[in-house]
Formats: C-alpha cells, sequence, structure tokens
C-alpha cells in the first residue's frame, strides 16, 4: 500500500472533477480525499497499490469531460490508513 498526493492545475474546478475522481478511485479500490484548494487547483490524496494508483494518476491527466488538465503534480506522501474515498467540502 502506498500513498501519493497530487494537485491538478487547469480548469479543474467547476466541471466535477471531484466527483468524477471519486467515481474512478472508487472503481480502482482506491482510497483517499480529493478537495478543491483556493488557488484554483484540486488537490487529491490517494492510497492503493502501483496498480490502482498509476491508473487514477493517468485517469487525472485527463479529468472529466469538461476539464483541461494543464499539470499534474505528483509526490509521495506518509500512509493514512483511509477507509474510503471521500470529497472533502472546505
Amino acid at each position: 500500500m502506498k500513498h501519493t498526493v497530487l494537485i491538478i492545475h487547469g480548469k479543474v474546478q467547476g466541471v466535477y472533477f471531484r466527483a468524477a475522481t471519486k467515481a474512478v478511485a472508487n472503481q480502482l479500490g482506491v482510497q483517499g480525499i480529493v478537495k478543491n484548494l483556493p488557488d484554483g487547483t484540486v488537490y487529491i490524496e490517494a492510497e492503493g497499490n502501483d496498480f490502482q494508483l498509476e491508473n487514477l494518476v493517468e485517469w487525472c491527466h485527463e479529468g472529466p469531460e469538461k476539464a483541461v488538465v494543464e499539470k499534474v503534480e505528483q509526490k509521495p506522501g506518509e500512509l493514512k490508513n483511509y477507509r474510503n474515498f471521500e470529497i472533502v467540502k472546505k
């Protein structure tokens, strides 16, 4: 089990990025959180195996239909043992 932190840049708020990320994460069996940040980016903490995380990261480079992803920052993080995948509002 690994933990990764993703910051998604571009037109990623107001395009159902968080809801779509939750759906993809649930499909992949990834645990963690997704939230909008005040600077217009989307912040994701995800936990899973290599295959699960690689697929989530790959999806984040595209995002949902109306998103325009310019950049995906990725860095490792400390395992928090999330139980599910949640959308965090504020």
